[in-house]
This record gives structure tokens, sequence and C-alpha cells, in this order.
């Protein structure tokens, strides 16, 4: 397979320049080595609504790895981090809310920030059943709101209210899970639901209108985490450094393969092929996929927001997110980001 093909030459090729590190046998030695200690490697990934970084690497002929990877799926980034923490997911992709919060764990989260994935704000909405009377933010006061807890829609459900004129204890907050939520917005047990996703696009095919949208509150930045005790860990460091490639590549053709990806996408989103198609289109144009390494105006949105949740009164103390930090890897994803460019 190419993508085999491709690990090997770069293996050799780190070998060979190891001449210019005091001595080509020794590093020739060790790349062997870590060769060797990725057949044993498993990396745990976890999706967030469903698989689709495994379906990606499939559509772009990049899933012929020289480690395993084990995916999951998780309904939120909060509780993706809740894997990482409890040392049972090693990477995953989250929005800038939840590492805030999983910070405040008695381990600190066990997780680093290694890199950033660019990619849309759209589908993230406050969103109200058929026929509600509610026409505005505004009007939510006193109404009952689901949110997902420590995700994007607890987020951006402040900023609207704020917009708004309103403030977090003039609604009934609910926390809820995307599937229950779209359960409860249609059986009156919520009035309104903030939420991402296919929960989203579930709830607007169903009926649902669209009461106001994040896409020019968040920033369309996504951490890619990893936890620290896979970053300690020589094979998985090459592993994840190597998917990180593999997946920014792997979403690049699928934005370039309109068709192709919504055949594959719209079943697992609750879509029709037409709406999967046209949403990866509107996605595409408003900001095509791309994994970035880490940046100083990355580190400096990840502190906004969690100065935001600060002062917003949804954190107790200030939390500094400089430590969450982890750019050792930078170099092994750039590398692997031009390996696998050319595809």
């Amino acid at each position: 397979m190419r993508s085999i093909n491709l690990w090997q030459k770069y293996i050799f090729v780190v070998a060979w320049l190891g001449i210019f590190g005091g001595g080509q046998s020794a590093l020739a030695n060790d790349a062997i080595n870590v060769n060797e200690a990725l057949k044993n490697t498993t990396l745990t990934i976890a999706s967030v609504g469903w698989k689709e970084e495994e379906a990606a690497l499939k559509l772009a002929g990049l899933d012929k790895t020289p480690y395993t990877i084990n995916f999951q799926t998780f309904q939120g980034g909060g509780l993706a981090l809740e894997g990482v923490a409890a040392n049972k997911v090693d990477v995953t992709n989250t929005s800038e809310i939840p590492p805030v919060f999983a910070s405040l764990a008695a381990n600190n989260g066990n997780f680093k920030i290694i890199a950033t994935e660019r990619w849309t704000t759209l589908h993230q909405e406050l969103i109200v059943p058929p026929d509600s009377k509610i026409k505005t933010v505004a009007d939510l006061k006193g109404k009952r709101v689901g949110y997902i807890k420590s995700t994007t829609a607890h987020y951006f459900l402040h900023q609207m209210l704020k917009n708004a004129g309103l403030g977090w204890n003039d609604i009934q907050r609910v926390e809820i899970t995307t599937a229950d939520g779209v359960t409860a917005l249609f059986s009156g047990g919520i009035d309104a639901f903030a939420s991402y996703g296919n929960s989203v696009t579930s709830a607007k095919q169903r009926g649902a209108h669209t009461l106001a949208s994040a896409q020019d509150i968040l920033s369309g930045n996504y951490p890619v985490i990893a936890a620290e005790t896979a970053l300690q860990d020589r094979g998985k460091r090459a592993a994840i450094a190597d998917y990180i490639g593999r997946i920014n590549t792997a979403k690049h053709y699928a934005e370039l393969h309109p068709e192709a990806w919504a055949k594959v996408s719209a079943d697992p989103t609750g879509r029709s092929y037409n709406a999967a198609l046209a949403d990866i289109k509107a996605e595409y144009a408003q900001r095509p996929t791309s994994y970035e390494i880490l940046s100083p105006e990355a580190i400096a949105s990840q502190q906004n927001v969690s100065d935001v949740l600060f002062a917003t009164g949804l954190l107790q103390a200030p939390v500094k997110v400089a430590g969450f930090f982890d750019n050792s890897l930078s170099g092994a994803i750039e590398q692997a980001k031009q390996r696998y460019i050319t595809h």
C-alpha cells in the first residue's frame, strides 16, 4: 500500500540522515527500533459524534498504517477528554472549551494540546421546536434551555444570552446529551436546545428552527489533544505524528471529493445525500480543514476562551492555559504532513 511505503521511505531517510547526528549506523538502528515499536503500538482515537476520521482515512486510501488504530465514538468533547483523563483515549479533537474544564481534574486532565485543527464553525446552533413562539434569544428568559456541558454549546449559549441582554441565571439551564436533547426538544421537556453536528441536523430535518447560529462566535480552532501518558511512549509519539499527517491529507481529500464524501458521511450523520453534499460544500467554502502546528495565535485564542469562561462565572478561578500546550511533536507533525501531502 502506498501509505506504508511512504512510511518505510521516511524511516530510511531518517536513518540515512543520521550521519549528520554523529553516527549513521546508530541512528539507523534507532529508526529500525522505532519501526518495530510501531508494529506493537495501538492508538485509541476518540471521534466526536461519529467515526469521521476513520471514514476519511479509508476514503483517501490512508487507512493502512504500520500501527493499529482503535476508533471510539463519544457524544461530546468533554466526554472524550474524560476518556483521556482515564487513560482510555490517546488522541482526540475537541473545541476550545472542554480542555479548560478538563484541566480542573485531579490529574489536570492528563492531556496536552499538540496541534490545532482549523475547521468550520457551521452547524453550531441554538434551535427551537416547530411552531415555537420563541422568536429571539431574548424570549428565552425563564425558559428551559438544554445544552451539552463543557462544550462549544456551553460557551456559545452563554455568549448568545449575553448578546441578548440576558444572564446565565435568566434561563432554566438543563445539562443534557446530544441525543437526549433532541428527544426533549420535541417532547416538550425543553424549550430550546444549544447543540452541534448530527443533533442539530436531525432536529432540523424534523422541523426544528434555528434561533441563533454560533458561526461568528466560535474561532474555528479545534485543539488536537494527546494523553500525557501517550506522549511518554516512544511508539505512540511516532504514531500520533504520523496519524496527524494522514488525517490532514485525508480530510482535505474528502473536501475535494464532495460527492464521494457525501455518500460516506450522509447516513452516519442522519442526513440525506443531497443535504450532506450541500453541507460539505458550504463548510469548505467557509473554511477548508487543515491541521496546524501550535502557534502563538492558537494559544492566545485558547486563553481568551478561558478568560471569557471565568468572566462569565463559569469558572471559579482564572485558568492559565500555557501549561496545556506541548510543541515537542511539531517537527514530526510537519514532516508527516509533507509525507502525505502529495498522496
